[in-house]
């Protein structure tokens, strides 16, 4: 492994915006997820979903909707499915993960676990049924298959099986998502949603996979801290980085010639830019803590009563500093971009950042 980088935290901040393409967005959907490893999905839409507003700071021209109008073209260069180790997390990927991830979905199909384990006898016979409706019919969605039986949701609410059942055989890899409608999930079959030549690939041995994890985080955050089993073993590929104050850090050796880079080039914008939730930037809250110094936790799913921010504050970065949050709520009835609450540093205009974002949104401000 090389000799540590030696910085201050004003060039690991200038470092990390630009390595996780705020500086520099990408012309394609495809290329901001090849160059990420994954993006990160989420159904809640507050103020636009998460990954569109992961990918409008990244993507250039990108408009709301657009990830899943390209993972679902007939062309089929990515897919949706679980993060491995994310416990539920959804994530849309490029096809050279296929591989990484089937093992885990072999495995969710031999363990004990309630909403993504193995199926019980009842849900087994459902499943054959599901899948004969899926092979004789085409694409459906759990209202399109008829079955009056009710389970217990992963939220601890009172569902249909038949949602639970195609829950459970997605996370196996029997079924795939091959569109939204409304963003639901249609399902089909995984040889009528992915080429043939992905689906043939054999799982990668588990150690193979324990490497292309700690990768995807690598490429997704691209500033991150490792324990001493994980440097042991991505320990070729890794540059470690001294940051003042900092328990070391590191990033992908291809990354390090980036640190001089961005030292030379001009400061980065001051303008403010609104960050998603768990925009890859701020999604180490440790990290965020200790190099932004800014305390963040997304509040979406805690109760309002203990909320410091807002339901979806998104946090404001200007330059190389973390400013404050802007907590939007889209009234779409009336097209508008309504603001609940902000808390920005005093110097720090927003109002430009919000229009923009109410424009992505096709809303007023």
């Amino acid at each position: 492994m090389p000799a540590p980088l030696t910085i201050t935290v004003t060039a690991a901040r200038r470092f990390v915006r630009r390595a996780v393409l705020l500086d520099a967005p990408v012309l394609e959907v495809a290329a901001a997820l090849d160059y990420l490893g994954y993006v990160q999905i989420d159904p809640v839409n507050v103020c636009g979903r998460m990954h569109d507003l992961i990918l409008r700071n990244r993507v250039t021209g990108y408009r709301e909707g657009a990830l899943h109008a390209w993972l679902h073209t007939p062309e089929r260069q990515g897919f949706e499915h679980y993060l491995r180790g994310g416990h539920g997390v959804l994530a849309a990927f490029p096809l050279e993960a296929w591989p990484f991830l089937t093992g885990g979905m072999q495995r969710r199909s031999r363990l004990r676990h309630a909403y993504s384990g193995r199926l019980t006898p009842r849900e087994a016979a459902l499943a054959e049924h599901i899948l004969g409706e899926i092979g004789a019919r085409g694409p459906l969605t759990s209202d399109d298959i008829e079955h009056k039986g009710r389970a217990r949701s992963a939220w601890g609410q009172q569902g249909r099986l038949v949602k639970h059942v195609l829950e459970k055989l997605f996370a196996h890899g029997r079924v795939l998502i091959t569109a939204r409608r409304n963003f639901r999930r249609v399902y089909d079959l995984p040889e009528r949603v992915l080429p043939r030549v992905v689906l043939d690939q054999p799982p990668c041995a588990e150690p193979e996979v324990e490497v292309w994890t700690l990768l995807q985080r690598l490429k997704q955050r691209r500033l991150v801290g490792l324990n001493r089993r994980e440097l042991s073993l991505v320990a070729d590929q890794i540059q470690p980085v001294a940051v003042d104050g900092l328990p070391t850090l590191y990033c992908l050796r291809q990354d390090a010639a980036l640190f001089e880079a961005v030292m030379a080039g001009a400061p980065p914008a001051s303008s403010p830019v609104l960050l998603a939730p768990l925009d890859p930037l701020i999604y180490d809250r440790r990290l965020t803590r200790d190099l932004w110094g800014f305390d963040y936790t997304w509040e979406a799913y805690t109760p309002a009563a203990k909320r410091k921010r807002g339901h979806y504050a998104l946090p404001v970065l200007a330059g190389t500093e973390i400013v404050g949050h802007v907590d939007p709520r889209a009234d779409r009835e009336r097209r508008r971009l309504q603001v609940v609450s902000r808390r920005v540093r005093r110097g720090h205009k927003v109002a430009a950042a919000i229009k923009e974002l109410a424009g992505f949104l096709g809303l007023r401000a």
